[in-house]
C-alpha cells in the first residue's frame, strides 16, 4: 500500500451522493466503465428524492453494479491500483453507504483509498471524455443539478478550486421539479418541463409569453450576490400565475402550459448563462465548463453555446452520461490526484453532506518522518 502508484493507475470510483449508484473504472484518463443503477423510479411516486429510500437502494444496487463495471472493464478487484469514493457533499445516509463500501474494499484488498469531493468530480468528468482535447486551466465551471447550483473558478483540478457563487435557496433542478408539480407534470421535472415547453399545439411554447423574475439579477443584488443564484422567487412567481388562472376558473390549456414551461425554463437558463459568462469576463477566463444533470436541458446547452460564442468564450460539455452523477468522474479525479503525487486518504473520514468545494480530497495521509506513507 506504500508503493508508488502508476501515473496511469487503474482506479474504481464509487458515487452514492443522491439517487444514483455509480461505479466507474478508469485507467489514468481512459474511461473503461461507467455503470449506473438509478433509483429514480422508486422516488417518482413521492415526487422527489427520499433520503431513506435512496440509502436502501444503494445498499441493494452496490454489489451488482460493481460486478457489472468490472465485467465491462474486463478487470478484477485485485487488478485495481486504488479505490475512490465520494465523501460529500450529498445526502448523508446515501454517502455513508458508498463510504462504508469503499473502506471495506480498500482494507480487504490492501489498496489505497482516495476520498474526494463530489462537485469537483463533475469537473473531472471532462478529462475522461473520449477524443476531447485536454482541459485547460484556468476555467470557469457551472455545475447545475437537482441538489447543487455552483459557479467555480478552477485554476487546477487537484489543488485550486474556488467557489464563486452558489444557490442561496433551491437548486435549479429542485426548481424544475417543483414547477413540474405545479403544472401537473411527473417527476423528474427537468425533462418534463423540456417536453411541455416544446409540445404546444402551435409547435412550441413561447419563452417570452410571461416575464418571470430573474433571481439576484437586479443592480441592488449584484454587489453581494454577483455570482449567487436564487430560484425560490421564480418558483413562487410561477405558482402565483397558475393560481390566478385557477381562481378565475380557467383550466390551463396545452398552449398555456407550454408557454409557462418555456417562460420558466428561459428564466432559469438566462440567469445561469448570464452569471457564468459574467464570471468568465470578470476573471479574464475564456473557457466555460458545464456539468451536472440539468445540463441535459437542451435549451440551456443551446443558449450557453450561442451566447458564449458571441462573448469569445469556449464551452465544454461532457457527454450527458458523464454529466449526471457517476462513479467514472470520481475515479478520474482520484487518478489525477495520484498522478499529481497526492497521498491516499486515511480511514479517518466519514460522509460529509456539506463538504466545501475547496476541499478536493479528504483526510489525505500525512507523511511522517521516516515513513513513506
Amino acid at each position: 500500500m506504500n508503493e508508488p502508484l502508476a501515473l496511469e493507475p487503474l482506479v474504481l470510483g464509487i458515487e452514492t451522493s443522491c439517487d444514483e449508484t455509480g461505479i466507474g473504472i478508469v485507467r489514468g484518463r481512459t474511461l473503461l466503465s461507467n455503470t449506473i443503477a438509478s433509483s429514480m423510479d422508486e422516488h417518482a411516486r413521492y415526487g422527489g428524492v427520499v433520503p431513506e429510500v435512496a440509502a436502501r437502494a444503494h445498499l441493494e444496487a452496490l454489489q451488482p453494479t460493481i460486478d457489472a463495471a468490472l465485467a465491462e472493464a474486463q478487470v478484477s478487484l485485485h487488478d485495481l491500483d486504488a479505490i475512490a469514493v465520494t465523501s460529500g457533499p450529498g445526502l448523508a445516509g446515501a454517502l455513508m453507504v458508498g463510504v462504508g463500501a469503499a473502506k471495506g474494499l480498500a482494507v480487504s484488498l490492501n489498496k489505497p483509498l482516495y476520498a474526494v469531493n463530489h462537485l469537483v468530480g463533475h469537473i473531472a468528468a471532462d478529462i475522461v471524455t473520449p477524443e476531447s482535447e485536454p482541459l485547460e486551466y484556468p476555467t470557469i465551471a457551472l455545475l447545475v443539478s437537482g441538489g447543487h447550483t455552483s459557479l467555480l473558478h478552477v485554476r487546477d483540478l487537484t489543488t485550486d478550486v474556488e467557489l464563486l457563487g452558489e444557490t442561496i435557496d433551491d437548486a435549479a433542478g429542485e426548481a424544475f421539479d417543483k414547477v413540474a408539480r405545479l403544472l401537473s407534470l411527473p417527476y423528474p421535472g427537468g425533462p418534463e418541463i423540456d417536453r411541455a415547453a416544446d409540445s404546444s399545439p402551435s409547435g412550441a411554447g413561447d419563452p417570452k409569453a410571461i416575464r418571470f423574475p430573474r433571481g439576484l439579477s437586479k443592480a441592488t443584488d449584484m454587489a453581494k450576490h454577483r455570482y449567487d443564484f436564487s430560484f425560490s422567487g421564480l418558483k413562487t412567481a410561477v405558482a402565483r400565475w397558475v393560481e390566478r388562472e385557477e381562481d378565475a376558473g380557467r383550466a390551463l390549456s396545452a398552449s398555456q402550459r407550454a408557454d409557462v414551461a418555456a417562460s420558466f425554463r428561459e428564466a432559469v437558463v438566462d440567469v445561469l448563462v448570464t452569471k457564468a459568462l459574467a464570471a468568465c469576463a470578470d476573471r479574464g477566463v475564456p473557457r466555460l465548463l458545464l456539468g451536472g444533470g440539468v445540463i441535459a436541458n437542451k435549451r440551456l446547452r443551446e443558449v450557453a453555446i450561442q451566447r458564449a460564442e458571441s462573448a469569445g468564450v469556449t464551452v465544454r460539455i461532457p457527454p450527458l452520461s458523464l454529466c449526471t452523477d457517476n462513479g467514472a468522474m470520481i475515479a478520474a479525479l482520484a487518478a489525477d490526484l495520484i498522478a499529481s503525487g497526492r497521498r491516499p486518504s486515511t480511514l479517518a473520514f466519514g460522509a460529509d453532506s456539506t463538504l466545501p468545494v475547496t476541499e478536493i480530497q479528504v483526510a489525505e495521509r500525512v507523511e511522517t518522518q521516516g515513513s513513506a506513507a
